[in-house]
């Protein structure tokens, strides 16, 4: 996904925002997720025999989520042990937070314009429904 190379809603910088949305946007990087939330940390193998897909395949992805700042491995002994990050994740939900209460104030001030206009109308139709003297 291009970074915006900007500045996000909230002032949070466009670029990490992206790295996760992206990372994110593949279901077997979001299950991968899951598994590590639940687990709290679990290696590439142990992965593996949780999804329908090879060790190679969940250690591509599991870099992936390490680059967008996801997850990150841990050496011990022979393996890698993988473990959630949630920074990455706090400012992607910061940065939705900020755009969700944006857009209710848009709606909030189009919802006010709608209501404005239909109680003028209607105090317009009242108007000239009265008789006149």
């Amino acid at each position: 996904m291009a970074s915006t190379g900007g500045t996000a809603a909230g002032g949070i910088t466009a670029e990490p925002v992206d790295d996760v949305l992206a990372a994110l946007a593949d279901p077997t990087r979001r299950r991968l997720l899951d598994l590590l939330a639940a687990r709290g940390a679990a290696s590439a193998t142990d992965l593996a025999g949780e999804l329908p897909v090879t060790r190679q395949a969940v250690v591509k992805h599991l870099a992936v989520l390490d680059a967008a700042g996801l997850v990150t491995g841990r050496r011990a002994g022979r393996e890698v042990r993988y473990e959630v990050r949630s920074a990455a994740l706090d400012a992607t939900a910061r940065w939705m937070a900020t755009l969700a209460a944006d857009w209710d104030r848009r709606l909030a001030r189009i919802k006010a314009i709608a209501e404005a206009a239909e109680a003028a109308e209607t105090a317009d139709a009242a108007d000239a429904a009265k008789p006149s003297r």
